[in-house]
């Protein structure tokens, strides 16, 4: 069976908490480890800050989490109509470069990558779908 729960609020970092504790509330009663929750939520709040700073520019706009959960995995959706942005076409940082030598930008979705199972991008209908699959 699949259940399906969606929030959708404005694109404000006022809002990061509530979106927080819907993905991680779903996650703790679909019965992930205390850990893999915290993977989770370092995950959604990278994807989240970016789209609140980034997405709209000076506008407003909204976000949408809609996620599916079934016995194998949690599928999660951010949704936002936000200029077009493929934060997966970015190159790896250089991890093993000092601090001080390192570009700025790219250790977010790097740590997204590596924290989640799987992790796709496209663009439909002007909206950009960034989709995380977290494995049971």
């Amino acid at each position: 069976m699949i259940t399906i729960k969606e929030l959708e609020l404005p694109a404000k970092l006022e809002n990061l908490n509530p979106f927080m504790d819907f993905i991680s509330n779903l996650a703790e009663n679909s019965g992930f480890s205390a850990k893999r929750i915290n993977d989770i939520n370092l995950a959604i709040e990278e994807i989240l800050v970016n789209v609140f700073n980034y997405a709209y520019g000076n506008g407003e706009g909204i976000v949408k989490a809609i996620c599916s959960i079934d016995d194998t995995r949690f599928i999660i959706e951010i949704i936002d109509k936000g200029s077009p942005f493929n934060p997966l076409v970015m190159a790896d940082p250089n991890i093993s470069e000092d601090v001080e030598d390192r570009k700025i930008g790219g250790l977010g979705i790097y740590f997204v990558k590596n924290l989640m199972d799987e992790v796709y991008y496209k663009n439909i209908d002007n909206k950009n779908i960034l989709t995380l699959i977290i494995k049971k």
